[in-house]
């Protein structure tokens, strides 16, 4: 571990939170996923590993970390349904089929299916089950900036739970690590990396809202909505493609995201959108590291917050957010893939 527990006192959150540890020796987690029987489940990057983790008195740390799959290629993204867990190893997709029950044993994966990509550039996926029943698949461009013959690069895909079906629902998405369905009206809300190498500031990472299947988000023709790309917005207009909802900044790396729906915290935070910021990897001014919320108004602006830091002291980063989530409780858990952990943020008013 590159930080534990002794520098969770570092990270600054509103009066009235708390961040607690969940689970430690959590190699590069990744995305989460949760089950009703009071299990957490994480992917990992590097290690190549998926995690079980359950909490059986609901204490709000896990009773210990179960290994139940090793040696895939990037199984970052997790997703429960209907008993299953479904994960995501580049151009596979894989479930372990009523993995409640087999935590101690678990089954063999069972392939559902294995025609997506294989380029790695982009190649891991955060996956999710929609409430359509369907699995949601980014495909992020297998490159910095790039025009790719085939269609299912740089998009955000879905396919029934048996792997048929397979259909884009958003283009011009250089590369999603997170996203979630609102809860007024169940659209799709994402994040979206933006590209690099075009300066310190620039172009901003992005929110982003398909309100219509099909729509184009842009890349890599026009960045943050607003700027043409030197070489492939040529001859383009920004206004044929549908802007951020919100700029997050440049090189912030958003990752995982999800609509707050608890009431453990305080009502303000209902409907906002918690996102873990990843944070830069080659800016010179490092930037993101934290959690930020973004607050979506009735009339469709937007305010954004910063929710929690204190991962990155000066150019030093020792955790590295990279997914949310929220527990039944109402509490909010936090993937870290630097710090091999899991946090869990909480809401009392006796706390401070």
């Amino acid at each position: 571990m590159l930080g534990g527990p002794r520098k969770l006192d570092a990270i600054k959150l509103p009066p009235g939170f708390s961040i607690s540890v969940f689970a430690e020796n959590v190699t590069t987690a990744r995305a989460m996923a949760y089950s009703p029987e009071g299990i957490v489940y994480a992917g990992s990057n590097d290690a190549g590993e998926v995690y079980a983790m359950p909490d059986k008195n609901h204490d709000g740390v896990a009773d210990t970390v179960i290994t139940i799959l090793k040696g895939l290629k990037m199984p970052v993204g997790v997703a429960w349904h209907k008993g299953d867990l479904y994960i995501s190893a580049i151009s596979r997709i894989l479930a372990l089929r009523d993995i409640d029950h087999h935590l101690s044993e678990p089954p063999a994966p069972e392939t559902v299916y294995d025609k997506l990509p294989v380029e790695t550039h982009h190649g891991w996926k955060f996956i999710a089950f929609g409430p359509d029943g369907k699995l949601y698949i980014p495909v992020g461009a297998p490159c910095n900036i790039c025009l790719s013959e085939n269609p299912l690069f740089a998009s955000i895909a879905r396919m029934d739970p048996d792997g048929s079906g397979l259909e884009i629902v958003a283009n011009g998405v250089r590369n999603s690590v997170g996203f979630d369905w609102d809860p007024r009206d169940s659209s799709l809300w994402f994040t979206e990396n933006g590209r690099d190498w075009m300066g310190e500031d620039m172009p901003s990472c992005e929110l982003n809202h398909l309100t219509s299947v099909g729509q184009h988000f842009g890349f890599p023709f026009c960045h943050q909505g607003d700027t043409l790309d030197g070489e492939f917005g040529i001859g383009k207009n920004c206004g044929d493609y549908v802007p951020p909802v919100v700029k997050l900044g440049a090189h912030m790396a958003p990752l995982g995201m999800r609509f707050y729906k608890g009431s453990m915290f305080p009502a303000k935070y209902k409907g906002a959108i918690f996102i873990a910021e990843h944070g830069s990897w080659n800016r010179s001014k490092p930037a993101g590291y934290r959690v930020s919320v973004v607050f979506p108004e009735p009339n469709g602006s937007t305010t954004e917050e910063i929710f929690a830091e204190g991962w990155l002291t000066g150019t030093s980063a020792w955790g590295r957010p990279v997914d949310v989530m929220e527990l039944p409780d109402g509490s909010l858990l936090v993937s870290d893939d630097a710090a091999d952990s899991i946090w869990r943020i909480t809401y009392s008013t006796n706390s401070h």
